[in-house]
């Protein structure tokens, strides 16, 4: 397949990554992990930030600083996943139409809670006319969104696609998460992540994604395990050729460093997962990475990464 990350950027709860080494383990406060956000000032018009909600903020900042990494002022697509969407903005929303007893209330507090809304400011900022989509499909959210950018390129549609995956933590989807058991086993967290990726290989790329995958709640690891040998088996990929995989253990004789305990539990992860893979690669570090991610028991994605030349 070899699909080309021109560049890669992410605002997650640890974001310094060295030459050799993982980043070191976050410290969560209480069951939370919080990303660590950058100066916004330096990367968005002071009255445009005004006016954006927490995880609009991070979305367009990360876009932004991967274009910037990447010396492109504008792609020619973008694409987005998300699991959660605008969550603050949608609560916001939904108390105004308690208090106001669902009158007068404010269109632009609707327009900023829809999950599309920070695909749509990214575009309004670099003025990009180009395709524009957004798939919200729980823990395939982001997977599916690099497919998009996988095909737009492969069929001719785009020759670079902006491509990332976000999710934020409230107070709110906390405390209701929490009441449905979802971090009884995990940290909760959040990211954004995105990547510029191109169908020919260039100057200074971080890596070259060989192939993806998704399956859908196999009934037990050795059924996980078989889904995965066939993926690699597909490829024409020898498992012993991987150097460390990121994310669950699939294959016990490679090494395996989880990446949940850096950035937490939030269904698009993985775009996180992905961050680190590609900087591992860029660095040196190590030639081939698999990254693969189990959302729950059910929504299974793994992403073969390897170093560009």
């Amino acid at each position: 397949m070899n699909i080309y990350i021109r560049s890669a950027a992410c605002i997650a709860p640890t974001t310094n990554i060295g030459a050799a080494d993982l980043p070191p383990l976050a410290k969560p406060a209480g069951n939370r992990l919080a990303c660590i956000e950058p100066n916004y000032e330096e990367l968005i018009d002071a009255k445009t930030l005004r006016r954006m909600s927490r995880i609009i903020r991070m979305g367009v900042a990360a876009a932004k600083s991967c274009l910037v990494e990447a010396g492109l002022p504008m792609p020619d697509a973008i694409v987005t996943g998300t699991g959660y969407g605008c969550v603050e903005d949608t609560v916001v929303f939904l108390r105004n139409m308690i208090t106001r007893k669902e009158e007068a209330l404010q269109p632009a507090t609707f327009i900023q809670s829809t999950h599309n809304t920070v695909g749509a400011q990214i575009a309004l900022i670099l003025q990009c006319s180009g395709y524009n989509n957004t798939f919200v499909h729980r823990g395939f959210s982001f997977e599916n969104a690099v497919l998009d950018a996988i095909l737009l390129l492969r069929e001719g549609e785009a020759t670079t696609v902006l491509a990332g995956g976000l999710d934020e933590l409230t107070d709110t989807n906390y405390a209701i998460l929490s009441r449905f058991g979802l971090y009884r086993h995990a940290l909760a967290g959040e990211g954004a992540a995105f990547f510029l990726f191109a169908n020919e290989p260039g100057p200074g790329d971080f890596a070259k994604l060989e192939g993806m995958t998704t399956f859908y709640r196999p009934e037990t690891p050795e059924d996980a395990r078989r889904e995965m040998q066939g993926f690699l088996k597909d490829m024409a990929v020898d498992p012993g050729s991987i150097d460390l995989v990121i994310g669950e253990e699939i294959f016990p004789e490679i090494p395996t460093q989880p990446y949940k305990t850096q950035c937490g539990e939030y269904p698009t992860s993985t775009a996180y997962a992905l961050w680190l893979a590609s900087r591992l690669i860029k660095a040196g570090v190590h030639r081939r990475i698999l990254v693969y991610n189990d959302y729950l028991g059910v929504h299974h994605a793994a992403f073969l990464l390897a170093a560009a030349s």
